[in-house]
């Protein structure tokens, strides 16, 4: 009992937690934005007479295809894909990058294998080429 206690307890675990429950309330959030507002736009602009997509389908041999609830749920996606995007992977990126501009490159490619190497590496430990030495300040910075 004690280690399933201590699994529970992680920390990361915690946080996933925390993740899907506040993704879930985000996602009804986002449902509700498209299915109240958004939807009921585009019918008034487009002139439509039925301002929820979720009851647009077309019959075709006896089967009817619904896809405007298809439609609802492909705007909720693309708004919810474009908000992560825009909020956690564009910061996170540009956050990466700035951390990274700055460290010194501490491998380098062989020549004749192009397997990396340590940058002050004489021979390469792959193929044992051996390598020409470029002084430190004339290396590119990283």
């Amino acid at each position: 009992m004690g280690g399933f206690k201590k699994f529970l307890m992680r920390g990361n675990l915690v946080e996933l937690a925390v993740a899907v429950v506040v993704g879930a309330t985000f996602s009804g959030l986002i449902q509700a934005l498209v299915a109240d507002l958004i939807t009921p736009l585009i019918a008034a602009v487009t002139g439509g007479r039925q301002p929820d997509f979720g009851n647009y389908s077309f019959t075709l041999n006896g089967a009817v295809f619904k896809y405007g609830d298809f439609v609802n749920h492909l705007l909720t996606f693309l708004i919810i894909a474009a908000v992560i995007y825009w909020l956690v992977v564009m910061p996170m990126t540009r956050l990466i990058a700035f951390f990274d501009r700055d460290k010194q490159a501490t491998e380098k490619q062989c020549p004749e294998c192009l397997s990396d190497i340590p940058v002050d590496a004489r021979r390469c430990r792959f193929c044992t080429a051996e390598l020409t030495m470029v002084p430190a300040d004339d290396r590119p910075p990283a």
